[in-house]
C-alpha cells in the first residue's frame, strides 16, 4: 500500500506506474470535522509494454530522429472525489507481476509518451477524426481542446502539422489547466500559456497578456513543436523546427494539458 498524494487538489498525477499490471485506488478526505471513511476502490489496468526506444531529446526534435514507436503514457491522471470538502489522501495497492520501466520522465533520455485528443473535456464545438489525433471546430469563434494526458514533471515535446489553414487564422498553442476556458483563444485567461499565431508573426498570451511578437508565422503544411521542460519550469516553442521567439514561459509549476485553440478555418494535426 503506497500513499501518493495529500492535499488540496482534487486532481493529481501518479508517475512511476508499470506496463501491464493492475492498480487499485480509493481516496478520502479530512478537514476541521474529521475523516471521511474511503470512497470505493476503482481498479485500474495499464497497458502492455512495447518496445521502446530512447534518445536525448534536443529542441527543435529533427524529424528524421522523431519516427518512435508509440507507447502507451506511462503515468495517469486521476481525478479524486473526497467525501467532503478538505484535503484528500490517494492510495495506490499494485499486482505482484510488473515491468520495469525502461526510463523516467525525469530523465533526457525517455521512453516516448503518445496521447491524442480529449473529445470529453474539449468545446462541443471541436470536431475530432483520425482517431482523435486530428481536430478542427465548426465555429468561427475559437475553440479549446486538450490532450489527454496530463503532465507534472519531466521533458515533454509534441507538434502539431498544420494541415488545412484558411483564411489568416490564428489557433494557438501551448498548455492548459484541466478547467481553462474552452469557448475562447487559448491564453486569455490565467489557466493557459500559450503562442498564438498567424501567417506573418506570433505572440505569447496568458492571462489575455500578450508578449514578444515574433515575424514569421505559418501556412499549410508548417509544423508547431511545444517543448514543456518541467524540469527547468520552462515553456518554449518552434515553427518548421526553428525556436520561435525567446523561452516564452518560465516557473511553471503544476499539472499541464496540451491544449490547443482553433476555428474552422484551420485544421490541425498531433
Amino acid at each position: 500500500l503506497q500513499e501518493v498524494y495529500v492535499g488540496k487538489e482534487t486532481m493529481c498525477t501518479v508517475d512511476g506506474l508499470h506496463f501491464n499490471s493492475t492498480y487499485s485506488a480509493r481516496v478520502k478526505a479530512f478537514n476541521k470535522s474529521g475523516v471521511s471513511p474511503y470512497s470505493k476502490t476503482l481498479v485500474l489496468q495499464t497497458s502492455e509494454d512495447t518496445q521502446s526506444e530512447e534518445q536525448t531529446l534536443p529542441f527543435p526534435v529533427p524529424l528524421e530522429r522523431s519516427q518512435l514507436r508509440r507507447m502507451s503514457p506511462f503515468s495517469s491522471t486521476l481525478n479524486l472525489q473526497p467525501s467532503f470538502s478538505g484535503r484528500s489522501y490517494f492510495e495506490l495497492r499494485s499486482s505482484a507481476h510488473q515491468l520495469s520501466l525502461h526510463s523516467s520522465l525525469q530523465s533526457l533520455n525517455s521512453a516516448v509518451a503518445w496521447f491524442s485528443f480529449d473529445p470529453s473535456s474539449a468545446h462541443a464545438d471541436i470536431i475530432f477524426s483520425n482517431d482523435n489525433l486530428t481536430v478542427t471546430c465548426n465555429s468561427y469563434d475559437d475553440r479549446v481542446v486538450l490532450g489527454k494526458t496530463g503532465f507534472s514533471k519531466g521533458l515533454h515535446y509534441w507538434e502539431l502539422s498544420i494541415d488545412r489553414y484558411d483564411n489568416h487564422p490564428d489557433p494557438a498553442f501551448g498548455v492548459a489547466r484541466i478547467d481553462v476556458l474552452k469557448d475562447a483563444m487559448l491564453g486569455k485567461d490565467d489557466k493557459a500559456w500559450a503562442m498564438y499565431v498567424d501567417n506573418n508573426r506570433s505572440w505569447f498570451m496568458h492571462n489575455n497578456s500578450h508578449t514578444n511578437r515574433t515575424e514569421g508565422g505559418i501556412t499549410k503544411g508548417a509544423t508547431v513543436g511545444v517543448l514543456l521542460d518541467l524540469t527547468r519550469r520552462t515553456l518554449t516553442f518552434s515553427i518548421n523546427e526553428d525556436q520561435q521567439g525567446p523561452v516564452a514561459f518560465e516557473n511553471l509549476e503544476g499539472l499541464f494539458f496540451p491544449a490547443v485553440s482553433l476555428n474552422r478555418n484551420v485544421q490541425v494535426r498531433l
